[in-house]
């Protein structure tokens, strides 16, 4: 019975084993870890290696800092134009309030101008006026001593009169000033005198009228003629042409 059973386990028929490892699985997960991380850290060194030999990791390194540099290269010309377009600005901001005073300068300088032309035909206008208050030599007593006209848009007649006595310490005179105008209308002879016919006229030393007269449709006029009544004896005339 015994040699039965040893010739049996010593045969095929022999009965299986199973071989156990007496490691614990906490264990041979550390150990698989190790394993891998260590294959993992030869794979990434012989990585680096090749690109070190292939020069592949220089020059990326070059391109970069070329990169870099041409960035700060780029960023200082911002910066130029910056300071250029600033300071151009600057100078278009200076020029055009130059401008804006010089021409305000020579606004003024020409209202100025406008302004002595004006007085300084108010003046002529004086000068002439006063000038023909002087008594001229050998007239006495009451005259006309400025007759002006002049049209004005076609239509009408700006005049003006100036009446003086020449004698010292004359008495106050008290007359009419009459106005007559002549010309043509429809190529015959025209005649027309003001709205309210001869004005009063009272001076001691000198008076001066004037007025507009607005002359009738298509009529050309070609003169005035200025007379002081005295009641009904005629103290003074003038005429002018036009």
């Amino acid at each position: 019975m015994r040699l039965r059973l040893l010739f049996r386990r010593l045969t095929v028929s022999a009965p299986r084993m199973a071989v156990r490892s007496a490691l614990p699985w906490p264990f041979r997960w550390a150990v698989l870890a190790i394993v891998f991380g260590f294959c993992a850290a030869i794979g990434l060194w012989a990585f680096e290696f090749g690109k070190d030999i292939a020069g592949l990791d220089r020059g990326f390194k070059e391109e970069l800092l070329h990169a870099r540099s041409e960035l700060l290269a780029l960023r200082g010309e911002i910066l130029t134009l910056k300071e250029e377009r600033d300071k151009a600005q600057s100078i278009a901001n200076t020029a055009g309030t130059l401008l804006t005073s010089e021409k305000v300068a020579q606004e003024k300088l020409a209202a100025q101008n406008r302004q002595l032309e004006i007085d300084n035909r108010s003046l002529k206008d004086d000068l002439g006026f006063f000038e023909k208050l002087i008594p001229a030599a050998g007239v006495e007593g009451l005259a006309i001593r400025g007759l002006q006209a002049e049209v004005v848009n076609g239509r009408e007649v700006k005049w003006q009169v100036l009446v003086i006595q020449a004698s010292r310490n004359a008495s106050e005179f008290s007359g009419r000033l009459e106005l007559s105008f002549t010309g043509l209308l429809n190529g015959k002879p025209w005649t027309g005198v003001l709205p309210g016919g001869a004005q009063g006229l009272k001076l001691k030393q000198y008076g001066r009228v004037e007025g507009v007269f607005e002359l009738p449709p298509q009529v050309l006029i070609k003169g005035v003629t200025a007379k002081v009544l005295d009641g009904a004896v005629t103290k003074a005339v003038q005429s002018i042409k036009l």
